[in-house]
């Protein structure tokens, strides 16, 4: 077969590069010097949980009101848990949950869209404008003491596509960030770098990168003159990623010599099937999570539990486990026991997230328990199907970052949003960002 000249295979590019499967996942981040490595006195980390399509909200005239609504009765400290999130009363004293926050540009959008925005707060109306997302904006500084900048993570994999992505990170252009889903790749990816060969092969790997980096920007150089407008575009951004891989082929360099923390994950079960067994795929994610942040791999990392609009492996999750219908439709239907089958369902992720919340506290590093020094978000885009207001969200560790739990708050619309929020969890983390997207200030709030 004839090839042109500036043709690349691109299963040879990816066997060649190594690291280049991960080439989306670097896409706009910035790369700070590795001159040093300078470890402040404790690691300080970012987490964020998604489960899409809201959550069961029965009208306060229902029998099933006390029962199955997902945010509790009554408000402040003495709040009373419903069976939705009873799974998670262990954890009241390091979790505070928070009504009434939303992004005011997704409102007005199809709630199912919402997830898009969820980590940006970014513009979808009309024109698609979506902006970076906070996770990245906190890799962008926390990348300096870790191996790789973020852990981006899904149950789907990849991006998806626009109003229905597949992901929660966004990079600085408001570009997806592809996100990862097969336990065995992670681990072996990010845990167990070239199958544990020696230090001058991973070596002499990370130089054939480079070579063959530079081989493809020279190429397109010729490659784009031949193009036309759009395809120039698609290309630029193919080469900005390029660029993000060549970045951390360099900072894999720097790290060569530094061994990784010891750990076992004999346990981990790198071979679970969402489609039989959805309790043990999500625990197993959630299990490389945690080894993320107890090897200090990186400080950053998002998870969507499933996709929004019964899209993807997730919505099958009530299914399997449970024996309902799928999410999706359970969040729409108005027959008799709905609010129940909802309820069963959202208090099935606040299990996941229990055990989430048990694993962080009881993993232990020289700074103490991995909850203590992680600000962990989790929740959803929407209060129900369709409604991309009053987020359900609960803000959960971070006791170490002056983080005071314990109560469950509402906040009014016309004051908060979501976005200060995120501008208040990220000057918690020392980013001493003055705005975030469209917030309006630091949270109003004595829990951060």
């Amino acid at each position: 077969m004839n090839r042109k000249s500036w043709y690349l295979d691109r299963r040879t590019f990816i066997r060649g590069l190594g690291v280049s499967c991960m080439l989306p996942f670097f896409e706009g981040m910035a790369m700070t010097s590795f001159s040093k490595f300078t470890e402040p006195k404790s690691p300080k980390r970012l987490c964020f949980l998604y489960f899409p399509n809201g959550v069961g909200l029965p009208p306060k005239e229902s029998i099933y009101h006390k029962k199955w609504n997902w945010f509790p009765i009554g408000e402040g400290t003495n709040y009373q848990l419903t069976k939705t999130l009873k799974p998670l009363y262990p954890h009241r004293s390091d979790m505070s949950i928070m009504g009434g926050l939303s992004h005011p540009y997704s409102r007005n959008v199809l709630g199912h869209m919402a997830g898009d925005s969820f980590l940006t707060g970014g513009d979808l109306r009309g024109e698609y404008k979506n902006s970076i997302s906070v996770d990245q904006v906190a890799a962008e500084q926390l990348s300096q003491y870790t191996r790789f900048p973020s852990l981006i993570l899904s149950t789907d994999g990849g991006v998806g596509y626009k109003s229905r992505t597949s992901t929660l990170s966004f990079n600085s252009s408001g570009r997806p960030i592809p996100s990862e889903h097969r336990q065995r790749e992670i681990f072996e990816r990010y845990f167990s770098p070239d199958g544990g060969a020696p230090s001058n092969e991973r070596r002499k790997s990370i130089h054939q990168g480079k070579k063959i980096v530079d081989l493809i920007l020279e190429d397109s150089k010729t490659l784009k003159k031949r193009l036309g407008s759009n395809d120039k575009v698609k290309l630029d951004e193919y080469l900005t990623s390029l660029d993000q891989v060549e970045k951390q082929l360099s900072r894999n360099e720097q790290w060569l010599d530094i061994p990784m923390k010891k750990f076992d994950a004999s346990l981990i079960n790198l071979d679970v099937d969402p489609t039989s067994a959805p309790e043990d795929y999500v625990r197993s994610m959630m299990d490389l999570m945690i080894l993320g942040f107890q090897t200090d791999a990186t400080r950053v990392i998002s998870y969507m539990m499933a996709r929004e609009d019964g899209m993807g492996f997730g919505d099958n999750f009530p299914k399997i486990a449970l024996g309902l219908q799928g999410h999706h439709t359970i969040s729409h239907d108005n027959a008799t026991g709905h609010w129940e089958d909802w309820g069963r369902l959202d208090r099935w992720y606040a299990k996941q997230f229990s055990y989430f919340m048990d694993k962080m506290k009881n993993t232990k590093d020289i700074h103490g328990s991995l909850l203590d020094n992680t600000l962990i978000l989790y929740g959803s885009a929407c209060s129900t199907t369709h409604n991309a207001r009053n987020c359900p969200l609960i803000l959960a560790g971070g006791s170490n970052l002056g983080i005071k739990h314990g109560a469950f708050t509402k906040f009014e619309e016309k004051d908060e949003r979501l976005s200060n929020l995120f501008l208040s969890m990220l000057n918690k983390l020392d980013i001493e960002s003055e705005s975030f997207s469209d917030s309006t200030g630091k949270l109003s709030t004595p829990i951060l």
